[in-house]
C-alpha cells in the first residue's frame, strides 16, 4: 500500500489512478491532518510526500516520520516542484530515500517506487551479521550496533553503510555510490553522498572512523584507523 500526500488535486488524482492501475493500492490525501489520521490506523509500505503543503510542510512531516520508531524505516519519496541541488540535498538529508521533481513522468515514478521497494525487500532477506571494527550490522533485523549502542539510521544511511561494510576495503567513487544506493543516475549531485557520510560519522561516534575518505577518489570502510582526513 502507498500513501500519497499531495494538495494539488490534479496531480494527486492522476498519480493515484496511475499507481492503482499499475498494481499498487494507493490512497491520496490532500491535508496532513488526514494523512496522520490514516497513519494511526494503518502503516503503508511506501510514502510519496510533497513539500509545499497546507497545515504543515513536507520536511516537517518527514522529520516526524523518522523520529518515530514505528515509522522510522518507512521508505519515503519526495515529490516537489523544488528542483535545485540544494533543495534535493536538504530533503535527502532530512531522511528522504528518493526525490522526484515536478513535472515528472509516471513511468519514471513507477521505476523509482519499484526500485525502492525492491531494495527494502532485499534487506529483509539477508541473514548474517556484518562487522567493521566495533560496528556490527544485523541485516535480517535492520539493526546497527556501534560500540554496543543501537543506532537509528534512515533507510539511505543504512543502505550506504551496509554497502561499504559489505564491501569492506573496496574504494567507491561518489558517482558509483549514487548509482548503487540511489539506484539511478544522480549526476552532478555527489554532495548528497558527502552529506550522508558526514551524518553517518556523526551518528556512529567513534565507530564512524571505519569510513575512510580517499582523496580524489571516494570512500571505503575498513576495520582499522588509518591516516585519512575526513570531509
Amino acid at each position: 500500500m502507498i500513501y500519497l500526500l499531495e494538495d494539488d488535486a490534479g496531480i494527486r488524482n492522476f498519480v493515484t489512478y496511475a499507481l492503482n492501475n499499475s498494481g499498487f493500492y494507493t490512497e491520496g490525501f490532500e491535508l496532513p491532518s488526514a494523512f496522520w489520521k490514516a497513519m494511526q490506523e494503518n502503516k503503508p509500505d511506501l510514502i510519496l510526500l510533497d513539500i509545499m503543503l497546507p497545515e504543515e510542510d513536507g520536511l516537517s512531516i518527514l522529520r516526524k516520520i523518522r523520529s518515530d520508531t514505528a515509522t522510522a524505516k518507512l521508505p519515503v519519496i519526495m515529490l516537489t516542484a523544488k528542483g535545485t541541488e540544494y533543495d534535493k540535498v536538504k530533503g535527502l538529508d532530512s531522511g528522504a530515500d528518493d526525490y522526484v521533481s515536478k513535472p515528472f513522468g509516471i513511468m519514471e515514478l513507477l521505476s523509482r517506487i519499484k526500485a525502492l521497494l525492491r531494495r527494502t525487500a532485499d534487506m529483509g532477506q539477508e541473514k548474517n551479521s556484518l562487522s567493521a571494527g566495533s560496528l556490527v550490522i544485523y541485516p535480517s533485523k535492520h539493526e546497527v550496533i556501534a560500540d554496543g549502542t543501537k543506532i537509528s539510521l534512515t533507510l539511505k544511511e543504512y543502505e550506504l553503510l551496509l554497502w561499504l561494510v559489505k564491501n569492506k576495503g573496496e574504494v567507491y567513487s561518489r558517482d558509483t555510490l549514487l548509482q548503487k544506493i540511489w539506484g539511478y543516475d544522480f549526476s552532478g549531485e555527489s554532495r548528497t553522498v558527502d552529506v550522508h557520510i558526514r551524518t553517518l560519522r556523526s551518528k556512529l561516534g567513534k565507530c564512524g572512523e571505519i569510513i575512510k575518505t580517499i582523496r580524489g577518489v571516494g570512500y571505503k570502510a575498513e576495520d582499522t584507523e588509518i591516516d585519512q582526513k575526513n570531509i
